[in-house]
């Protein structure tokens, strides 16, 4: 689950907590809401903790590529793009 489904869960579940006002027997709304919120809290914070080690930013904004030296020593090196605008 990412940061925008976390989100809408969260968002989803506020409504159904404080925004609705309906009473049924066979399903309780307000404790669908209250899982709702809870799981997209959940979501938000185990994807801001893992955003870093995943894909977080400026993954992508460079080319990354692996160089083996001459002794076999693996190294990173990451190339940076120049803009031509």
């Amino acid at each position: 689950m990412g940061f925008g489904i976390g989100l809408l869960m969260t968002a989803a579940g506020a409504i159904l907590i404080w925004a609705v006002n309906v009473s049924s027997s066979s399903v309780d709304v307000h404790a669908v809401g209250w899982v709702l919120f809870v799981l997209g809290l959940v979501g938000i914070v185990l994807s801001l903790a893992f955003w870093s080690s995943w894909a977080g930013p400026g993954y992508f904004s460079g080319r990354r590529r692996t160089v083996v030296d001459d002794d076999g020593r693996r190294r990173h090196v990451t190339e940076e793009r120049t803009s031509t605008f």
